[in-house]
């Protein structure tokens, strides 16, 4: 009997094992076919384009610039930012780490070190020298990011193989993308008129910046005036021409009005160029050059060109969203895009190329054009508030200009003194909030640290949470009733809130892997980051809180 089931148990082990081999034989053999990627990436950042604006033009766009994007591509129509100040910086550094400034530490253009007192620009670098010009403007680097980017992780995910470059007219709108271990960073330096970089990235400039450089771009644009690219009589979507009460001027112009001489006008200021269309059309062919000398695209893994456009925001803040100036930029910014998107197609080829774009934060419409309309809306005088408060606190505590900054609509304290005087720093908030909260135009007043317990809509809590870096931010954060700003100019128009004018973004994607369709369901500026690496099967940055747009892949 014993040797009966001995038997059967042998024959089924050789059974199995022969079906075990079977098995192996038919397994297909390893395949060598890399993780299909696209061969490149490129980032539109569009500074300080509001949602609407995807529609607002869209009779006038061609057919190969917006309206290719959004007729071939994928569009998430409800995107918003997750977090207040609405600023470059900080929304370039969501945009590409898929964090928050609580996380990112990039809390605004500029913020207080709350443990100094001292004011940091987000790029600063005192360590490094510009490479390209002698000018200050180059002592910069993204040593003030204290997280990863997506462009970091494709770095790290392919060994450092793929090319990862940022180009912007402003440091921060190049550097901050870029990430960490880019290749390269280029910006405008308004001094020398070149596109330089710093010493964190190179010790010279490419053969190639240098050749775009001697081609004196920016004089070529100026030289040309800033004419309306069709009659101005056919733009219907903005306020009439002679709007000064609502517009800025050029130096030595006697209205905001088109046509702006600007081959008179810039006397050598090449800084000009910022505030008009031409600044955007530098900048993409700065990154055509990029795609062709560094061959971009021809690589054995993706490469990522990284693009912030940044003359809308200059032309914005200056004319604002009804005037001739903007829509005309925009007009001319869609030309841009379809020739830039025509070049990839003939170098890197149609297919092989994803690109989205998006913005860092949008922009409200300038307040006196809307009371002129009948619809509420202010500036609030910030530093009128920073100067009573300071005298409300001295006047109770002895101890002068307690209040050292209202940046980012926050109420940053001089935290050295208070510690000096030994006084009670919760009393002194409270105090700043039962003032700020008896102002016309104030909504709110919030304790950074016991957000959870003021009486304020669940969605404001989030984005003051999200906005709040205990090392970067104030103490208190302000916010404004809508359709209000901080400022003392009555012309143009600036952003930072948390309302939908600054908050919404436009958000389309186009390209390999990349179905076609839109998205009406809320999505969020901290999506984008991981719904990329989610397209090129890499990691997510360290500290990404977003959530991947699964619609928007193949």
């Amino acid at each position: 009997m014993k040797f009966k089931h001995l038997l059967l148990i042998s024959l089924s082990i050789v059974t199995v094992s022969a079906s075990a081999q079977k098995r192996k034989a038919a397994a297909p053999a390893p395949s060598n076919t890399s993780v299909p990627r696209p061969k490149l990436v490129v980032g539109l950042v569009v500074d300080q384009m509001r949602w609407d604006y995807l529609y607002r033009y869209y009779d006038r766009y061609q057919t190969g610039g917006f309206k290719r994007m959004l007729n071939e591509g994928y569009t998430c129509e409800n995107t918003n930012i997750d977090y207040i100040p609405t600023v470059t910086a900080a929304g370039h550094t969501c945009i590409y780490t898929g964090s928050v400034p609580a996380i990112h530490g990039i809390a605004g253009n500029d913020f207080i070190v709350q443990a100094t007192g001292k004011s940091m620009y987000c790029t600063d670098d005192s360590t490094v020298t510009a490479v390209g010009s002698t000018s200050k403007a180059g002592q910069m680097s993204p040593r003030n990011l204290l997280v990863s980017t997506v462009t970091d992780e494709l770095r790290l995910a392919t060994n450092f193989r793929s090319k990862v470059i940022g180009i912007a007219l402003k440091d921060r709108g190049g550097i901050l993308p870029a990430g960490h271990s880019a290749n390269a960073a280029y910006w405008f330096d308004d001094a020398s008129g070149n596109w330089i970089s710093s010493t964190y990235y190179m010790t010279d400039l490419p053969a190639w910046v240098k050749k775009f450089n001697d081609q004196k771009i920016p004089e070529k644009y100026l030289k040309q005036d800033w004419n309306t690219l069709y009659p101005i009589a056919t733009y219907l979507q903005s306020a009439p021409d002679n709007s000064s009460k609502y517009e800025g001027k050029f130096a030595g112009m006697d209205a905001p009005t088109m046509p702006v001489k600007t081959s008179e006008l810039y006397k050598g200021r090449l800084g000009m160029i910022r505030s008009t269309p031409y600044g955007n059309s530098m900048t993409l062919d700065l990154a055509k050059a990029a795609v062709e000398s560094e061959q971009l695209g021809k690589n054995t893994v993706t490469d990522f060109l990284a693009i912030s456009l940044s003359s809308t925001d200059y032309v914005g803040h200056q004319f604002g969203p009804n005037s001739v100036e903007i829509e005309d930029t925009y007009l001319r910014l869609d030309r841009d895009i379809a020739s830039f998107f025509n070049y990839l197609d003939a170098t890197v080829g149609k297919g092989n190329y994803t690109v989205f774009l998006t913005a860092d934060h949008g922009a409200a419409h300038n307040p006196n054009f809307l009371l002129d309309h009948k619809i509420p809306a202010g500036t609030w005088d910030d530093g009128l508030a920073q100067k009573e408060m300071n005298a409300l606190l001295n006047d109770k505590y002895k101890v002068d200009k307690l209040v050292i900054s209202m940046d980012n609509y926050q109420v940053n304290f001089n935290n050295a003194a208070i510690k000096k005087a030994g006084l009670n720093e919760d009393a002194i908030k409270f105090d700043c909030i039962q003032y700020l909260q008896k102002q016309p135009d104030v909504q709110f007043a919030v304790d950074m640290q016991r957000v959870n317990a003021a009486t304020i809509p669940e969605d404001l809590r989030t984005r003051i949470i999200n906005g709040y870096s205990a090392e970067h931010s104030g103490a208190i954060q302000v916010v404004l009733k809508p359709g209000y700003f901080s400022g003392h100019g009555t012309t143009g128009t600036t952003h930072g809130t948390w309302a939908p004018y600054d908050t919404h973004i436009p958000l389309v994607f186009m390209g390999w892997g990349i179905n076609h369709g839109s998205l009406t369901r809320q999505t969020h500026m901290t999506d984008i980051a991981p719904t990329v690496a989610s397209l090129l099967h890499i990691q997510a940055p360290d500290g990404n809180i977003g959530k991947t747009i699964s619609e928007v892949i193949k």
